[in-house]
């Protein structure tokens, strides 16, 4: 069987490696990538010696695809968790704690938000639970909407978006409520009487998934080495035709099987296999599926990116001697920063500290301020520099540094969401699958679980027996 995926990002190369297992040594599987390297968003550096992620720096521990995966492929020891050291956040002009008993910044009655919200604020937010809740089951809303109805602006400015913004590089406002905490709308549905008592609910140990980790594990995890040793196993064990530099034009249907246009229009290609597997972003993959699969192409053309950077940066321990013993910092959208959040990576991970230097890693962009972004490196290095001097008192020259930009790189969960990605799903014919972020989540796990589906679509339905 010969199968062509199409983006080498770790859905691609997850979803390669599923193949390789189900169809066996024989298959023809060829990964098609138009960067220079495979990874997508995945992408480790030298960081003044020391392999460091600049894309995504981890994965959520509670879901098991990533540790599976990692055990399929014998790395389970590489598995690492972040230290104890506690997350602050920047807001209303002073750095506190960050809450805990939250469900993502909605709160539980559990939450104690008197040193991050105004008196005002947290007399909203203890008003919450008495207020009377309209919730039709089923309904989609804008998260932002909601919260600020529900507890008031600060809330919602101080907390929730910060925490979202982290994720999605999103705004709170314009975020879906049921793609992005599903678990809060599955307990409104149910009938909880406010959105504390449904973030009660959705915290229970009974709300949990069967195959959710045990309560009390770490709640992150990562790879000692960075994702590129991950990604570098799934190549070698997956053992597909690798071709870097390699632009997917037009997907078309054949009898049987389907031909893929490649390369430049001066001098296109033909490559004809069995089936094809999506893993690319959203506006891709509209574009490829317009002609042959119209009603999923409209529903991936909906999905909007957002676009972020990452600069990265050492220091000698001399230099950062004043930076706080935390995991790092969130701010709030309404803070005079450029920066949306930095990680304190030596003090969270004590596998990136193991030399005396001090790495952090800063992030940078929101949906819709793109613009901001157009600067070159010294510019935003400058901006990070200068945040950190507030923030940390960190004011020195750093070691090294590396500037990481990623254009389009996170899709954003609006309301409707996961209408969309069914739609996508279900207009798919017979001997094409879609993988990747834009579907069921944008984090690593995510990517790997959709991405072991569209696999296991596309051999069922050549084989007409289940993966």
């Amino acid at each position: 069987m010969r199968v062509a995926v199409v983006g080498g990002g770790i859905s691609g190369l997850a979803a390669a490696h599923r193949l390789r297992t189900l169809l066996g040594p024989d298959a023809r599987i060829t990964v098609l990538e138009r960067r220079d390297r495979v990874g997508g968003v995945l992408h480790t550096v030298d960081l003044a010696g020391v392999p460091y992620d600049v894309g995504a720096e981890a994965f959520l521990a509670r879901r098991p695809e990533v540790p599976a995966l990692l055990g399929e492929l014998g790395l389970s020891e590489l598995l690492v968790h972040p230290s104890r050291a506690a997350a602050s956040i920047r807001a209303a002009g002073r750095t506190g704690p960050l809450p805990g008993g939250t469900l993502l910044g909605v709160p539980t009655s559990a939450a104690r938000l008197d040193a991050l919200l105004s008196p005002r604020g947290v007399a909203a937010a203890a008003a919450e639970p008495v207020t009377p809740l309209r919730w039709a089951p089923g309904a989609d809303v804008a998260l932002g909407g909601l919260l600020r109805t529900r507890f008031g602006d600060e809330l919602a400015d101080r907390l929730v978006d910060p925490l979202l913004g982290g994720v999605y590089a999103g705004r709170v406002d314009t975020l879906g409520l049921r793609a992005t905490i599903p678990a809060l709308a599955t307990a409104l549905d149910a009938g909880a009487p406010s959105l504390t008592a449904a973030a009660d609910r959705a915290t229970t140990p009974a709300s949990r998934g069967p195959d959710a980790a045990p309560p009390g594990g770490p709640v992150f995890g990562a790879v000692r080495g960075g994702y590129a040793v991950l990604l570098d196993a799934l190549v070698a064990a997956a053992q597909p035709e690798v071709r870097l530099g390699t632009t997917v034009r037009a997907v078309e249907p054949r009898t049987p099987g389907w031909r893929l246009v490649l390369g430049p229009t001066t001098a296109p290609e033909a490559l004809d296999v069995d089936a094809v597997l999506l893993a690319v972003p959203a506006p891709a993959a509209a574009r490829l599926l317009a002609p042959i699969a119209a009603a999923a192409a409209r529903a991936a053309g909906e999905i909007e990116l957002a676009s972020s950077v990452v600069v990265a940066l050492a220091f000698r321990a001399e230099d950062a001697a004043g930076l706080p013993p935390t995991s790092g910092s969130l701010i709030a959208a309404g803070e005079p920063l450029s920066v949306k959040g930095v990680t304190h990576s030596s003090n969270k991970w004590a596998h990136l500290a193991p030399d005396g230097l001090v790495r952090l890693r800063a992030s940078l962009g929101r949906f819709g301020e793109a613009a901001t972004l157009q600067v070159d490196d010294a510019e935003l290095v400058a901006r990070v520099r200068a945040d950190l001097d507030v923030l940390t008192g960190v004011g020195a020259a750093p070691a090294a540094v590396h500037v990481q930009r990623w254009g389009g790189g996170l899709p954003q969960y609006g309301v409707g969401h996961l209408e969309r990605g069914a739609a996508i799903e279900a207009g798919l014919p017979v001997g094409l699958a879609v993988a990747g972020s834009a579907l069921h989540g944008v984090g690593v796990p995510a990517c790997v679980a959709t991405a072991r589906s569209a696999a296991e679509r596309i051999v069922t339905q050549a084989s007409g027996q289940p993966a």
